[in-house]
């Protein structure tokens, strides 16, 4: 079976949730050989999933976002990514990243001894990731088992079994050096936080088109402007303002490359009151005019 390369932006939902099905309802398991340089802007977006991740270094350096945290990866490196956590993948380079996405039920039933005693604890910890480091010896039997498991994907006659023996090894070795005693409260203060993101993040993508203000954004989800300022800058690195006018400017040049509408029109549609203030924050995003923008978009579908 060859890898898929999946695309080239991740596709998501007003809570950032990503709409591509991993795998299927027999077989809830997807492997993927992707270049995050490949990817728009050089990065595969925040989105979350209700599946765990694990992501390989192959080639190259790149900076995981991941809950609230950041993280640099070289090459050899490695990462887990646990249930329903955002992230976003970053890099300035060409950067090889085998990975899997995979339902925990892949290793046992949900309602079996096994998933309550040894699966279920890690996705209910605070862990929102893990990082291997081949220096330390069971993380290099973890990125081992990785490589492994991805040589087998890469075969034509693919073993299923073979795949799923390799997932619980990898899941034993991790409860095994990994303290996920870790308090349930916490667990759920991040859910919760990440939570109001998301709602926060829906308001702003159903209003982006209207005047809105930062006290509209928190009042959502029912917190103060400097709560919602400090969520933002958490979790994604950016203010709710700046994540509005990026997220705009998105849209605008969605409606640059798919419409003939003029450029005054579609700085108003997207929520700009001065098309000059549009065109500068557009230039220092995409690197270009609206105007250069569209031609270059048009030349590339024509």
């Amino acid at each position: 079976m060859k890898p898929e390369s999946s695309y080239d932006r991740i596709k998501t939902d007003e809570t950032l949730r990503e709409t591509v099905c991993h795998g299927s309802e027999e077989y809830p398991f997807k492997y993927y050989r992707e270049d995050i340089w490949l990817f728009d802007f050089h990065c595969i977006d925040w989105h979350w999933h209700s599946e765990v991740e694990f992501v390989f270094v192959e080639k190259g350096t790149a900076e995981f976002l991941v809950g609230s945290d950041s993280h640099i990866l070289t090459e050899g490196m490695g990462i887990f990514i646990n249930s329903q956590v955002i992230h976003r993948f970053e890099a300035s380079e060409s950067v090889i990243i085998p990975n899997i996405v995979f339902s925990p039920s892949m290793l046992s039933a949900e309602n079996s001894l096994i998933y309550r005693k040894y699966i279920r604890p890690l996705m209910d910890s605070s862990a929102e990731c893990l990082i291997f480091s081949p220096e330390i010896p069971w993380q290099k039997d973890v990125l081992d088992s990785l490589l492994t498991l991805f040589d087998i994907q890469e075969n034509e006659d693919i073993c299923e079994i073979k795949t799923a023996e390799l997932l619980l090894k990898i899941w034993r070795t991790i409860f095994e050096n990994v303290n996920i005693s870790e308090s349930v409260h916490a667990a759920k203060a991040t859910a919760r936080t990440q939570a109001h993101l998301q709602i926060m993040m829906q308001y702003i993508h159903k209003h982006y088109s209207e005047h809105i203000t930062l006290a509209d954004i928190a009042e959502t989800v029912s917190v103060s402007k400097s709560s919602a300022l400090n969520i933002f800058r958490e979790y994604i690195h950016i203010s709710p303002v700046s994540y509005l006018v990026s997220y705009r400017l998105k849209r605008a040049a969605k409606l640059l490359s798919s419409t003939n509408s003029s450029i005054y029109y579609i700085a108003e549609a997207v929520g700009f009151e001065n098309a000059g203030y549009f065109c500068r924050k557009f230039k220092k995003l995409f690197g270009c005019t609206p105007g250069e923008y569209r031609k270059a978009e048009n030349n590339i579908n024509s």
